[in-house]
């Protein structure tokens, strides 16, 4: 059984995950996801090498206010502490029609479309909440995430390696679990509950 904010979607494997809001008691699960991301991965997210993230940091990841700072967790529906991937936003506060974006998904869970189900999910909280752009930094060798966002029409532009990448968002959710979602947003119900 899910809650009002939880979303079960069928993967390309066929298998189920449960998409839901992170939580500030998700620390553990984003520790434990952290560790199942090889260092390449790790390197791709940070553009930096990281090996564990402090109580600072995890605070910063997982106590956000669900307007400028948003973030969508996909856990195993059988074992929630058992976290698949993450998807954020955060507003930037100089122009708040856009965010910077990211995605991870833990190694062994890449490719059967997480990342891709994190993503709407984020795209229809960041238009509930009056963001129209998504900016990311990205490897310029990272085409596993170079060609989705090409397709969706993003910019990009070359700063010392990185790419900036630059996304317009006016995604169409007509009959996906985003749909629900995006309802939910728009009505303020996607805030955990008291005391999750």
């Amino acid at each position: 059984m899910t809650g009002p904010n939880e979303h079960i979607v069928t993967l390309r494997d066929g298998s189920k995950a449960l998409i839901r809001p992170i939580r500030a008691d998700d620390k553990d699960a984003l520790t434990r996801g952290l560790a199942r991301l090889s260092p390449e991965s790790r390197y791709r997210r940070f553009l930096r090498p990281v090996t564990s993230l402090n109580e600072r940091e995890l605070k910063y990841l997982t106590e956000i206010d669900y307007t400028n700072h948003f973030a969508w967790m996909a856990v195993n529906p059988d074992d929630p502490a058992d976290g698949w991937g993450v998807a954020r936003y955060v507003r930037d506060p100089k122009d708040p029609e856009v965010a910077e974006a990211a995605v991870a998904v833990v190694d062994d869970h890449q490719h059967n479309g997480i990342g891709a189900y994190l993503l709407q999910f984020l795209t229809a909280s960041a238009i509930a909440n009056g963001i129209h752009t998504f900016r990311a930094w990205v490897l310029g060798d990272n085409v596993e995430i170079l060609r989705p966002l090409e397709r969706l029409g993003a910019s990009r532009k070359a700063d010392h390696g990185v790419l900036k990448v630059e996304v317009e968002l006016n995604a169409d959710f007509e009959g996906t679990p985003v749909q629900e979602a995006l309802r939910a947003v728009a009505r303020g119900e996607f805030l955990p509950e008291p005391g999750a």
